[in-house]
């Protein structure tokens, strides 16, 4: 009779060990199944970046335009190089051991600013496309005189890699976050203190809020077939597509950030607005600031440069994402202080 006993604990208790090994050992494969979909989706992109600053003209046509300027190409090829090497830094520091000793601020703003470059793409790439399918835009990116930049081939190769990187590193990035910081937006927003955004912020949101009514109204503007600023490459139906996607992220980003600093909804989940302000922030200033960037390109002719209006347009939505990213970024970091020094 004492053997049956003595194994009883044993076999009662294999079950409940073997679980959490079996699911940490799942969980160990997810992530390295992801960082390898994440770096490969990269490989693309940049084999055909070291293939231009080599000196390549594979996918450019004779007459594009950026065969007009070497240095100015090779100078961007080499930026655009860095930025998608950074996707693979950032797959391997949120897989690998040491990624968790990594200080926040080192690890958010990285990817605050690879979501900001990617979530236009991962939407307006299948919404071009599905303009496209309707037979409402069959034009391809072109210069001022009408060839195109690119072949067509490349962007389906290069914009399908970045919606690839977007979700292998998004779940990366999301698993890797909950682990970490979950605590900082557990609940509802009538769980938040009074002060859980501080009065400097809470303005700071007020000004943001009243400075995107500028960038909203001009690509509301081009999104309802306004021409006034745009060149004749950018009066297409995609180029339409894309400035009402770009609305949105800003109404978007704005909505979430008085939500966050006001306590407004105050049955919805924390996590709603704070990743509204995440991603639509980021979206808001990066691609603004990487757009204003580009226009501030060398031009030979002087009809080719971009008019005043949009350069302020970029310039203002650049500004207008970054005073609402700050909201953010302050409500996270008094939301952590809060909760080490809660007993």
């Amino acid at each position: 009779m004492t053997q049956p006993l003595a194994s009883t604990p044993s076999s009662a208790s294999t079950p409940s060990t073997a679980l959490p090994a079996a699911s940490a050992a799942g969980s160990a494969r997810a992530r390295r199944l992801l960082r390898a979909v994440a770096v490969a989706a990269c490989l693309p992109y940049l084999g055909l970046k070291v293939a231009w600053i080599a000196g390549s003209h594979v996918g450019i046509p004779a007459g594009s335009v950026l065969l007009d300027h070497r240095v100015t190409m090779a100078v961007a090829n080499g930026l655009t190089l860095l930025l998608d090497s950074c996707v693979i830094a950032l797959a391997l520091t949120l897989t690998l051991p040491w990624g968790l000793r990594v200080p926040a601020w080192r690890l958010a703003f990285p990817v605050w600013v690879a979501t900001g470059l990617l979530a236009p793409i991962m939407a307006g790439f299948p919404l071009q496309l599905l303009t496209r399918a309707f037979g409402e835009d069959t034009a391809t990116a072109s210069g001022p005189g009408g060839e195109p930049f690119l072949h067509s081939w490349v962007f389906a190769v290069v914009y399908t890699g970045f919606i690839v990187q977007g979700l292998a590193l998004g779940t990366l990035f999301v698993r890797y976050a909950r682990g970490r910081w979950g605590r900082l937006w557990r609940g509802r927003m009538w769980d938040l203190p009074v002060r859980a955004v501080a009065a400097p912020f809470k303005a700071v949101a007020v000004i943001g809020a009243v400075l995107a009514s500028f960038p909203f109204a001009v690509r509301l503007y081009w999104a309802s077939g306004g021409t006034a600023g745009l060149g004749a490459g950018e009066r297409a139906a995609g180029f339409r597509v894309l400035e009402g996607l770009h609305v949105a992220f800003l109404a978007a980003a704005v909505v979430g950030t008085l939500l966050l600093a006001f306590r407004r909804a105050r049955r919805l989940p924390v996590a709603v607005p704070l990743a509204s302000v995440w991603v639509c922030s980021a979206a808001v200033a990066c691609w603004g600031g990487w757009v204003l960037l580009a226009t501030l390109m060398p031009a030979d002719d002087a009809a080719d440069r971009p008019a005043t209006l949009m350069t302020l347009a970029y310039a203002g939505q650049m500004t207008v994402g970054l005073l609402l990213a700050s909201v953010g970024a302050h409500f996270l970091t008094r939301r952590s202080v809060t909760a080490r020094t809660r007993p």
